[in-house]
């Protein structure tokens, strides 16, 4: 049994996420982490609300709520949604937790002792009218790089260039809109990222197997001459986790918090402690996931993420947990994706544009989304959510191959054999064929789903759904049942042990019709089928089963057509 740690990029506090930002980590990271447990791995799989930072302070200042509530409040909203789309976590976890504002103050007291902290004076934007400083994204413009003109202060959302305030063309206050801004003099803690180039460019080489767009962003980030710089980690802000080295005060930090893209990884850490704490237990439960000196030399630690996120926890991430010169686990693993596109544009949280978590379930189930969003997953590309594709894929792959099978087999043997699962009949060469095919198609899909290949695994999985159909097909059981009633009962036996193996290899993609599937053949047993032919005679003659609703439904014409008129536009 192998020990996995999996964290997937933790969502900003400041709205509803679109399905762009879902499929670019928390999915894809639930996906796998259902596979490993399935396959009987020990599994921490660890998410939070990312609280701090300006996107938190301008939601609540909209919101006409304390940035406190605020937080609280939307990490319920997060958190439900989350459940609603079946988001397995151990843990949903806060950076604004007590466990993150010990860790982070711990990290940069660390860090500071190795000399790898610079109290640097500089000039930063100062609203007039405001009456404050204007840190990163409390600043709009256009980017200098590609001429976006709703640029952030931080990063351009377009071409993905980091920036800094005062590289921003036209700069706006994005609290009043004002243009009445002053550079002043200012002082922040820099952390000298320059001086672990040569760690972090080993620990990268070292990453034989990662994805080419992880191991391309690393690198042009690190190699670049504007990449890897000394990079501010504090910031002029009321929210956030006060500057500290330790539990000791910074002197001259007074009223200074830490800059959102440093305290925010750490979560990942932090989250694992709450973990422990909402269990009653003490650190060293926590502790083995992420010290190597503690037991976790043998976690394999895998992280999910969109591409703009892969520098942060390619270098800088990276960067706190070297410089720390502590023994903390490092990632193993980093899969990330590119952007998934929607109907002829981009999805944007901040712009409001495409459809978003809750809006797609309250059309419906999530089992219909995860499917879509899995298997057209942006991988090796940008891929683009359609209407049409999203109703094709529905209705084909989910209602006529895999809800077909399981309502026509069910069905089938209530009306010919009663409530129980028929005996009788002796399995031949069509039934072989079948279990060799599955094997070899089984061990495709394992393969994939182990590496990480979302889109490959998908596919994987509609074959051995669509063999299932072809030998019901050539099998013909409800012809046979006239001539050969035995000889039928054993096929119907054969499809309600494939409908078992079907609701656990599918958990992961669709776990509530797995459910329904696993409570329609009157089975708990979810080992998984390592050996394909014994899995197929696990339920035996007169065990009884149910004949569930439809698995999936199809979506009609007119249903697809209002729903793209419905989010055609601008969420507000």
């Amino acid at each position: 049994m192998a020990r996995i740690l999996i964290t997937s990029a933790i969502p900003y506090i400041n709205g509803i996420k679109h399905l762009g930002n879902l499929v670019g980590s928390q999915l894809p990271a639930d996906l796998f982490a259902r596979f490993m447990r399935g396959r009987g791995h020990e599994v921490m799989f660890i998410c939070a609300t990312d609280e701090h930072g300006t996107p938190a302070e301008l939601a609540a200042a909209k919101a006409g709520v304390p940035v406190e509530q605020f937080c609280a409040d939307m990490h319920k909203v997060q958190a439900d949604i989350a459940a609603g789309f079946r988001l397995s976590f151990d843990h949903f976890g806060r950076s604004s937790s007590q466990r993150n504002h010990r860790l982070t103050q711990h990290f940069a007291g660390r860090l500071a002792e190795a000399g790898l902290i610079a109290e640097v004076s500089e000039k930063q934007v100062f609203s007039v009218d405001d009456n404050r400083f204007l840190p990163d994204r409390y600043i709009t413009g256009t980017c200098p790089n590609c001429g976006y003109e709703s640029a952030r202060g931080d990063q351009c959302e377009n071409c993905t260039k980091q920036l800094d305030p005062t590289d921003l063309i036209n700069p706006r206050s994005s609290i009043s809109g004002s243009t009445n801004l002053e550079v002043r003099q200012t002082k922040h803690l820099y952390l000298k990222q320059r001086a672990l180039k040569a760690k972090l460019e080993a620990w990268i080489d070292s990453k034989k197997d990662w994805p080419i767009l992880t191991t391309s962003i690393a690198k042009k980030w690190l190699n670049d001459g504007d990449g890897l710089q000394d990079r501010g980690i504090t910031r002029d802000l009321y929210w956030g986790i006060p500057v500290k080295k330790g539990d000791q005060p910074w002197p001259g930090m007074e009223g200074k918090v830490f800059y959102v893209w440093f305290d925010a990884p750490i979560e990942y850490i932090a989250g694992t402690a709450e973990w422990a704490d909402a269990h009653g237990l003490d650190d060293a439960a926590w502790e083995r996931w992420w010290r190597t000196d503690k037991g976790a030399a043998d976690v394999t630690y895998y992280q999910f993420m969109g591409k703009d996120n892969v520098p942060f926890h390619t270098l800088s991430f990276p960067a706190t947990i070297l410089g720390s010169g502590e023994p903390w686990k490092l990632v193993d693993y980093l899969k990330s994706f590119n952007y998934l596109n929607y109907d002829g544009g981009q999805f944007s949280t901040s712009q409001g544009r495409g459809i978003f978590m809750d809006q797609a379930l309250s059309i419906l189930p999530s089992d219909y989304w995860r499917w879509w969003l899995l298997s057209h997953a942006p991988e090796s590309s940008d891929s683009e959510f359609t209407w049409e594709n999203f109703q094709a894929s529905v209705n084909k792959d989910l209602a006529d191959v895999l809800g077909n099978l399981v309502s026509r087999v069910t069905k089938f043997a209530r009306s010919k054999f009663g409530d129980v699962i028929p005996a009788g009949g002796t399995p031949g060469a069509r039934e072989a064929a079948l279990i060799d095919a599955l094997t070899t198609q089984l061990r495709s899909y394992e393969a994939n789903m182990a590496a990480m290949e979302v889109r490959k695994s998908a596919a994987d999985l509609r074959a051995l759904w669509v063999a299932g159909n072809e030998y019901l097909q050539a099998a013909a059981p409800w012809t046979v049942v006239k001539s050969d009633p035995d000889q039928a009962a054993m096929m119907i036996r054969l499809a309600m042990n494939l409908i078992r193996v079907y609701a656990i290899i599918s958990r992961p993609f669709i776990p509530d019709a797995a459910a329904a599937m696993m409570h329609a053949v009157g089975s708990a047993d979810w080992t998984w089928p390592d050996d394909l032919a014994a899995a197929m005679q696990t339920l035996p003659a007169g065990t009884g089963f149910n004949v569930p609703e439809n698995l999936f439904r199809k979506i009609t014409d007119e249903e697809r057509a209002d729903w793209q008129q419905r989010f055609a536009g601008i969420r507000t």
